[in-house]
């Protein structure tokens, strides 16, 4: 698996992530990225949901910054980059991308953010 960005008024998609694990149960997506200590390059941490819904992120037991992108039907509805320990934002989506902070720095609101095969 793999997140693409295709950015708004665009054809063509760029890999922003290769290393992608899913967040699919409620334990894992209660847990998230706390308490590890660090993630590698192009990683992302995918939160799908069966509806959109306004959805919190925290940085709680986060000691290192993030982006993240709310999408809705794969459009970028928002994109935070949340700071170690302290972030919190929240935003409508059906699927969450938890990104290796400067990954998401070209992504807008309308653009198109997608997990991949």
């Amino acid at each position: 698996m793999r997140v693409a960005h295709t950015p708004s008024g665009k054809n063509q998609s760029t890999t922003i992530a290769t290393t992608v694990e899913t967040a699919d149960s409620f334990l894992a997506q209660a847990r998230g990225l706390m308490f590890r200590r660090s993630i590698p390059d192009e990683y992302g941490l995918v939160f799908r949901f069966d509806d959109a819904s306004v959805r919190d992120i925290h940085m709680v037991f986060v000691p290192f910054p993030l982006d993240v992108v709310w999408t809705r039907d794969d459009v970028v509805q928002r994109v935070e980059r949340l700071r170690p320990w302290t972030g919190l934002a929240k935003a409508e989506a059906d699927t969450i991308f938890e990104l290796t902070a400067g990954t998401a720095a070209n992504v807008a609101a309308g653009d198109i953010v997608r997990l991949t095969e």
